[in-house]
């Protein structure tokens, strides 16, 4: 969940804040740090007060402070993400007050939430107990979409990936109180439920992300997906490099032939007793990405430990799922190979048999995801699920396109991709859909001396790899792929999503999972 939970590490051990649902009067709290939502000036003018919240008029109140004029004398502005502590000299229960900003009131929403919650949890490290009042903070919106928003962004604030640290560093935070009154108090609660699970999802990823690739390696990366499932009513399959090369598997054979690390398939499945659909997650799980033969220079390679960020999200969401007892099903395919440079490896110009019977020219071997993911897809597709989503780190072209705080969709149905646009702005990570560009790009995909090659040259690159994987996946099968090679790190600790890995898509998967 907030903290580091891998193989070696015992999870007793660590801190992990607990989170639940609270309805004291506000004025009350004893939480060493009570937080606050102010909004913006609408005039957009910081000269013009901040407009204080119900819940942060109601405090001030009773504490006889002058808040807005307090906030003004600081230069505090609101914007969505600003904290300001303010003591509250013994007027309260209370240590110090937290205010956060929400930017301007008509432009916010659940995501405003989630990040201001994520906000508080980082500014309260250092205290035992934070209270976040900030459900009631939208017009409009559910107790239960905003305790799940504030709970999630209160422990997705608070995670620290500390196992490779000698010393832990201080982090004093136990308990988050998620203020509710006592009229909406059940559906806050059923809020906050949801938002241990969705947030401990986006946590898993982020800990298998940020893991160094030593140890992460296909076989071990495989183990630790069993070890995730155990006790749930998932069904696991692990196809070794024996059963991989019976199977026909070529791509993923041959992107993992030049390690001494062996690849992997992993299959799991969660099946409810009544099923309404059956989706597949597909997971590109390259666990280190040296380029191979078409090698990498160091720079591009410092981060390549995050391209298995596919795999990683498709673990959480079926796992997820399981825990949420969701009544869909959900299959989650993970692609595990490390793309190394040695003799063995696979070289450019040499042509793959996918598990389809497709030959593909190999023209670049740092082209290695699109091939692992081509015999995922078959594979999903074997399975006759009603719709198939692959989540892969794919394309530099992505990162150039949309940067680090937007993701690619491709989908070959209008339906899905509106529904997943839709649920990645619900959980603060936002898609942009490009198209599958079949009659403008299609005859690209023609290799030289086989059926397909797996690149095409520098134009439309992110296209063309969506291209690519949507030969593998059954005619008329609804498809989605999300390229997340900008969104899965980030160099910027930006609230919820941190410094490193980010953990992103895993919610919006959810978010749309949980409307299936």
């Amino acid at each position: 969940m907030p903290v580091s939970r891998l193989a070696g590490t015992d999870p007793e051990e660590l801190a992990v804040p607990t989170v639940d649902v609270v309805t004291a009067p506000l004025p009350a709290s004893g939480a060493d740090l009570l937080a606050l939502g102010v909004f913006a000036p609408a005039s957009g003018e910081r000269t013009d007060p901040v407009e204080l919240t119900s819940a942060a008029e109601l405090v001030a109140e009773a504490a006889g402070l002058d808040l807005a004029a307090e906030l003004a004398a600081a230069g505090f502005d609101a914007s969505v993400g600003a904290s300001l502590r303010v003591p509250t000299r013994g007027a309260l229960p209370a240590t110090s007050l937290l205010v956060l900003g929400l930017g301007t009131s008509d432009a916010a929403t659940t995501s405003t939430l989630r990040s201001a919650a994520a906000a508080a949890a980082l500014a309260a490290e250092r205290v035992e107990s934070l209270t976040l009042a900030l459900t009631d903070a939208l017009d409009g919106v559910a107790a239960e979409a905003a305790a799940q928003a504030v709970a999630e962004g209160a422990l997705l604030g608070a995670y620290r990936f500390v196992r490779y640290r000698s010393e832990e560093p201080p982090f004093t935070l136990a308990t988050i109180g998620v203020q509710a009154d006592a009229a909406t108090a059940d559906d806050a609660r059923s809020g906050v439920s949801v938002a241990r699970v969705t947030a401990a999802a986006q946590c898993l990823v982020r800990d298998l992300v940020n893991t160094p690739p030593q140890d992460k390696r296909p076989p071990a990366l495989a183990d630790r997906a069993l070890e995730e499932v155990v006790g749930l009513p998932i069904s696991a399959t692990v196809l070794d490099e024996d059963a991989l090369a019976a199977g026909g598997y070529g791509g993923i054979i041959g992107v993992g032939q030049g390690s001494e690390a062996p690849p992997r398939l992993v299959e799991l499945r969660y099946t409810p007793e009544v099923a309404t659909r059956h989706v597949a997650v597909v997971g590109k799980g390259i666990t280190f990405d040296t380029g191979g033969l078409s090698l990498k220079p160091n720079d591009a390679m410092m981060t390549m430990k995050m391209d298995m960020a596919g795999a990683a999200t498709a673990l959480a969401v079926v796992k997820a799922a399981a825990q949420l007892e969701l009544p869909v099903a959900v299959t989650a395919v993970l692609a595990l190979a490390e793309n190394m440079p040695s003799g063995t490896a696979t070289r450019v110009s040499d042509v793959l048999t996918a598990k389809d019977g497709t030959t593909i020219e190999v023209t670049n071997t740092d082209a290695e995801g699109r091939l692992v993911l081509a015999d995922a897809l078959v594979h999903a597709g074997e399975l006759e699920p009603d719709a198939i989503v692959d989540v892969a780190t794919l394309t530099g072209a992505a990162i150039i396109a949309l940067g680090d705080r937007i993701g690619v969709l491709m989908a070959s149905d209008d339906d899905l991709a509106e529904a997943l646009l839709e649920s990645g702005t619900a959980a603060g990570e936002p898609l942009w859909r490009l198209p599958v560009a079949t009659e403008a790009y299609g005859e690209r995909l023609e290799g030289a001396i086989a059926d397909v090659r797996n690149t095409a040259g520098k134009e439309a690159g992110t296209i063309f790899a969506g291209l690519f994987l949507h030969r593998f996946v059954p005619e008329d099968l609804p498809w989605a792929h999300l390229d997340i090679a900008g969104t899965a790190w980030t160099e910027e600790a930006r609230r919820e999503f941190g410094k490193g890995a980010t953990g992103t898509a895993a919610r919006t998967l959810l978010a749309w999972l949980r409307t299936q």
